[in-house]
């Protein structure tokens, strides 16, 4: 059927798209960093979110919606070896352990 790509987070699939594709049971899985990329089946198609990257991608029909599993691997494999993105989440004790290492204020 198609492969549909929204090019930031704030854009989605349009009315007609959800309520043809996107109905009905659904399951969801999440890849990658922090299980930033989750791929979202439902029995027509798949929605992938890629938090990391800020990308959507909605794959209908069968045959694109087998696609859909390879390319949510193929994301996360992606960003588990390349740098950290600066916006993950750092919790307040690594930055406290990390802040020893700098050095102190004279007076």
């Amino acid at each position: 059927m198609g492969i549909f790509r929204y090019a930031d987070k704030y854009a989605a699939p349009t009315k007609e798209q959800r309520e043809r594709y996107m109905s009905g049971k659904s399951t969801e899985e999440r890849f990658g960093p922090e299980g930033q990329i989750m791929l979202i089946e439902y029995s027509e198609a798949a929605y992938l979110k890629d938090d990391i990257d800020n990308v959507r991608i909605l794959f209908t029909g069968f045959r694109d919606k087998r696609k859909a599993r390879d390319e949510a691997r193929r994301r996360a494999d992606h960003h588990e070896h390349q740098a950290p993105h600066p916006n993950l989440f750092s919790p307040g004790s690594k930055v406290r352990e990390g802040s020893e290492t700098l050095p102190k204020k004279s007076e």
